[in-house]
């Protein structure tokens, strides 16, 4: 199963992500809930937990949400 983490997902802001981990509060608070998130769906894919197509839907539409404020973030603190 292919993994879909910040770093591997935008290569090219590894150093803003870590700068942004280190200095913004809000900022790794997503970060982190991003990675529990990913970690979970990526147990769920590889049959490890079993749950609900339903479950499912809302724990990748969030993965998303955060995905999309983070990213936004990113960009944003680029200027």
């Amino acid at each position: 199963m292919e993994r879909h983490d910040l770093l591997h997902e935008f290569p090219e802001y590894q150093e803003k992500i870590h700068q942004l981990k280190t200095d913004n509060s809000h900022f790794r608070e997503l970060f982190d809930e991003y990675h529990e998130l990913e970690h979970e769906i990526h147990r769920i894919n590889s049959g490890e937990e079993i749950v609900i197509d339903e479950y499912m839907h809302t724990l990748k539409a969030k993965l998303l949400f955060i995905k999309d404020e983070l990213f936004s973030m990113l960009q944003n603190n680029m200027k």
